[in-house]
């Protein structure tokens, strides 16, 4: 479900990398935005809301409405929509405790 040729956007490089979401494997093309991947791949929640408890997932994509935060590396949390993939990295909904 990607995109592999826009009139205006420069195609992405064929390099892949690999990172997790949740614990589940994921193929990235190298600086593709984590949430692209993850769009490409069905997943559309990226986290649950912590007030209203709602499921949250991509809304603006251009990083203005930080509805696609997820926790990178247990240890801060980022907007997917401008996170490119890096190999290794581990991506969650939530942050767990050590």
């Amino acid at each position: 479900m990607r995109i592999t040729g826009h009139p205006v956007l420069p195609d992405l490089p064929a390099d892949e990398v690999g990172f997790t979401f949740n614990g589940e494997p994921y193929t990235a093309r190298e600086g593709e935005p984590v949430a692209a991947t993850l769009l490409a791949n069905g997943v559309r929640q990226l986290r649950v809301s912590p007030v209203a408890v709602e499921p949250r997932g991509i809304y603006c994509g251009i990083g203005h409405c930080y509805e696609c935060r997820v926790w990178l590396n247990n240890d801060t949390q980022v907007r997917a929509c401008l996170t490119p993939a890096t190999e290794g990295d581990s991506f969650a909904s939530e942050r767990t405790e050590e």
